[in-house]
């Protein structure tokens, strides 16, 4: 977008931007999300700004009237492959505040000060600055949230001390973390100084059915999921975790709410981070509709199943053994398998109803052969991507683009295509993946056209809509997971014969 595209954008008070950029006002000395409710400021003060850091270096603090941090993200982060985009994602799983910039340089394969030299450029802030952006969102989000006290909130938010975050606070903010604490609605930070039950803001609109994709591959002991739920264990860098994700469509306000039942403090920034990515939260649906709508093939299911969303992966790793081990097979056969492989997880170290164990490391599924079943060639596979992973032959995460994540899996035995691309959607939240190749797939087209006319002279690979090409997919994926209709109503269909193994989306 162009100067005057996003001067439009603040003119119009339109919510879909809000997180994608910022608007510095030099008459006030404050930047403001672009639907910020207060007088259009003249477009001669008006600097853009493609993050809260570059506003907070340019030395303006945040509006208290629209309050910018409290937005979702940008899903540029996702579309954009370039080392800002993949610096960003590592940024925002809590990379420096673990292993500080030489560390995140070092993942990007750059100087610290080449890597200070390019998002200086590209983003209008340093990595430093992006991080310190970051843990003044989650003060924030924890300040107006929660009871916490506020020596937790600064260490949980990735502080290296008290007075750093009170600092910090009071740059950004212009008032003191007690002063923002108050400006909390009744009852949001109640519960108790242990509550931790926030908001999770996104971009409507937002279909739920995200949930009954997660619930339907849940593995027992590890996740718990309902159409309106999801929980889980999850192991992070300082521990283990526990988490619910519920959705209440009808609440005011706070329709999407996740609740920790365990986390080190130390972990939570990259813990909302993961879930966040999980339910693809950053995401601009009404961009995405719009152009999957334009696709006659998809438009009565994007009118049908408004602001579909892509799933994410909590944890890289774990994503590539899931989807190892789902090839070939129904979402019911990996999720049998799964639990199978889910005896050699390690006990959770805060076990709730239901949820009990993590997940297999690397090392625990390259030692868990006894328990898998199914071809020994596709077994060994596994275990062969598992002890590769272990001994840190196999690295690949948030940080990588398409070309390095396929350079690092394809050579890989039992690895083709079509896992790169499944793992690239969910871990790098790639949203121009089309697997052309799978069973589902092509029958989610058949689906949605049945006759085979309503796409016309449309590419099979459905490159019309690129760049959301995932989630033409999740459509398809919905639509051939859909049992089929009698033509007339009136009709009782038969008995189904049972299905043969299809590949679908593990």
């Amino acid at each position: 977008m162009d100067f005057w595209q996003r001067y439009r954008a603040i003119d119009a008070r339109d919510t879909r931007f809000d997180g994608q950029f910022f608007t510095a006002v030099r008459s006030t000395g404050i930047y403001c999300r672009p639907s910020c409710p207060a007088r259009t400021p003249k477009a001669s003060n008006v600097t853009f700004y493609e993050t809260s850091a570059a506003a907070h270096d340019a030395g303006y603090r945040a509006c208290k009237r629209c309050l910018p941090e409290a937005v979702p993200g940008t899903p540029a982060w996702n579309i954009r492959q370039d080392v800002a985009g993949r610096a960003m994602r590592l940024i925002n799983d809590g990379v420096i505040n673990r292993d500080g910039v030489e560390g995140l340089a070092a993942r990007l394969g750059y100087s610290s000060r080449q890597l200070n030299r390019i998002l200086t450029h590209e983003l209008g802030a340093g990595p430093l600055s992006l991080a310190r952006a970051g843990r003044a969102q989650t003060a924030r989000t924890l300040l107006v949230s929660t009871g916490m006290k506020l020596a937790d909130i600064a260490f949980a938010a990735g502080f290296s001390s008290v007075r750093q975050f009170n600092e910090t606070v009071a740059e950004v903010f212009a008032m003191t973390p007690t002063a923002l604490r108050a400006t909390a609605r009744p009852g949001t930070a109640a519960g108790g100084t242990t509550a931790l039950s926030l908001s999770l803001p996104y971009r409507r609109p937002f279909d739920p059915g995200i949930f009954s994709f997660l619930a339907v591959r849940a593995i027992p002991g590890i996740e718990v999921g309902t159409p309106t739920s999801y929980a889980r264990t999850l192991r992070l860098p300082h521990g283990d975790a526990r988490f619910t994700v519920a959705y209440d469509g009808g609440a005011r306000g706070r329709p999407l709410t996740l609740t920790v039942g365990a986390v080190d403090l130390r972990d939570l920034p990259a813990l909302l981070s993961r879930v966040r990515r999980l339910f693809d939260l950053d995401a601009d649906p009404e961009a995405i509709d719009g152009t999957l709508g334009m696709d006659r093939r998809l438009a009565a299911a994007v009118a049908e199943t408004p602001g579909i969303r892509m799933p994410g992966a909590l944890d890289p790793q774990e994503l590539l053994v899931r989807a190892m081990v789902g090839q070939q097979i129904t979402v019911a056969a990996a999720r049998t398998a799964l639990t199978q492989l889910s005896a050699a997880g390690s006990p959770s170290s805060s076990p709730a109803e239901g949820l009990d164990r993590l997940f297999p490391t690397p090392e625990e599924t390259a030692g868990a052969g006894h328990l898998l079943r199914g071809p020994r060639r596709r077994i060994e596979s596994l275990l062969n991507a598992a002890s590769a992973m272990a001994d840190g032959r196999l690295q690949f995460g948030y940080g990588d683009d398409l070309a390095s994540l396929t350079a690092a899996l394809l050579p890989l035995p039992g690895v083709g295509p079509w896992t790169v691309g499944y793992v690239a959607m969910r871990v790098l939240g790639a949203p121009d993946i089309f697997l052309a190749n799978d069973a589902a797939v092509r029958n989610g087209i058949r689906a949605l056209d049945p006759g085979g006319g309503a796409g016309g002279d449309a590419a099979p690979d459905f490159r019309e809509v690129s760049p959301w090409r995932s989630y033409a997919t999740m459509h398809l994926w919905r639509a051939a997971a859909k049992p089929r209709q009698p033509i007339d109503k009136r009709e009782t269909p038969a008995p189904a014969p049972a299905p043969a193994p299809v590949k679908v989306m593990p």
